[in-house]
């Protein structure tokens, strides 16, 4: 019989990308969960999809859901707002687990149920998709390939609202809110968000600006690869004066940044802004990866960048691969896990080739 995914947040657009790449690469029925009584107009029923309406706050309903399903999947952001009864849930009943988690809070107090899913014998993929996602395997990717690595510089470029939907204005404009740490020259040290802005050189689109950015893979790949003593963060948009506008927003006083109905309506409005802009950029993502180190001796710097028109296609990819391996039994791992933890480079390779993506990378 076919294996049964339950995607919770499945009508949103992340999730609807990880939904059509699970049925397109694996035989599995899908099940998309949302708050409204009937589909959205963009999902499409079929005899491997269906729709069911589900609130996250009804945890009996998520619960039931669950347990009718062979592998669950977590899609519905902001992640910093929710709590972690979809990834207790899975573990108390024995069901592995994927999230997109972009939030670096609740990554890292999911962390902490790692023995429980160890114990429970549940393997639990966290912060799946494309950054964080992809870009932790891209991260991994770079190390191997080096003798010694000292230092990464990880910085993403994304074309208007990057098809992902207003969710990922909210959690933007709710990373500006604080301080973050992030590991400089072996310490570590707090950065305001969206600070020193740096021009670098992508692919797709050229030049562009990138700031300081509180992202996952600030505390995952210093997990993974303590030997990193720097890794540094940074995001960009295009077209360059949403930076300028997103700056300003970081500039306001936190008693300001800290008002939910503010933000609400702040993301409300850029999303619209770039259903006006998106026609003429396009919703594309350029990603740069940079790690010092050594190779044979001699001082080396691995290069690497991803690109794609579509980002919360690629979103979905990085999703959907993980869940293609979980329920083909080729990723088995129990315990909670960024990928870059629990993905082999062979596996990652073999994934993005099956999707038509592919990583370009250079060692000097």
């Amino acid at each position: 019989m076919s294996k049964k995914v339950l995607v919770i947040g499945g009508s949103g657009r992340i999730g609807g990308s990880a939904a059509n790449d699970i049925l397109t690469h694996t035989s599995a029925q899908v099940t998309i969960t949302g708050r409204s009584s009937q589909p959205p107009v963009n999902i499409k029923q079929s005899s491997n999809r269906t729709f069911q309406s589900i609130d996250l706050a009804n945890e009996s309903a998520i619960e039931g859901a669950i347990a009718a399903h062979d592998l669950i999947i977590h899609c519905a952001g902001p992640f910093r707002s929710r709590n972690h009864h979809v990834l207790t849930s899975c573990i108390a009943q024995g069901k592995p687990y994927i999230d997109v988690a972009d939030s670096p809070d609740y990554v890292n107090q999911a962390l902490k149920y790692r023995e429980e899913a160890k114990a429970a014998g549940v393997t639990a993929i966290i912060s799946t998709g494309i950054f964080p996602g992809i870009s932790g395997s891209m991260v991994r990717q770079g190390v191997e390939a080096l003798d010694k690595a000292e230092g990464v510089h990880l910085s993403y470029l994304v074309a208007g609202s990057g098809g992902a939907g207003v969710t990922v204005m909210r959690t933007t404009f709710i990373e500006l809110q604080t301080p973050f740490m992030s590991k400089i020259n072996g310490r570590w040290k707090a950065i305001e968000p969206y600070s020193q802005r740096e021009v670098l050189e992508f692919p797709r689109y050229g030049k562009g600006g990138v700031y300081w950015f509180n992202t996952v893979e600030a505390l995952t790949v210093a997990d993974t690869f303590p030997q990193l003593k720097t890794i540094v963060t940074k995001f960009g948009s295009v077209p360059d004066y949403y930076n300028r506008m997103t700056w300003l927003m970081a500039r306001l006083p936190k008693a300001i940044l800290n008002n939910k109905s503010l933000i609400e309506s702040v993301s409300q409005i850029s999303y619209k802004m770039t259903q006006v802009t998106d026609p003429k950029t396009g919703v594309g993502i350029a990603m740069r990866m940079k790690i010092d180190g050594e190779k044979n001796g001699k001082a080396a710097s691995y290069l690497a960048t991803f690109d794609h028109e579509d980002t919360a296609f690629c979103a979905g990819c990085g999703t959907g691969a993980i869940a293609e391996l979980i329920l083909s039994g080729q990723l088995s791992k129990p315990g909670v896990w960024p990928v870059e933890q629990a993905l082999s480079t062979e596996l990652f390779e073999k994934t993005l080739a099956q999707r038509q993506l592919c990583v370009t990378a250079s060692l000097h």
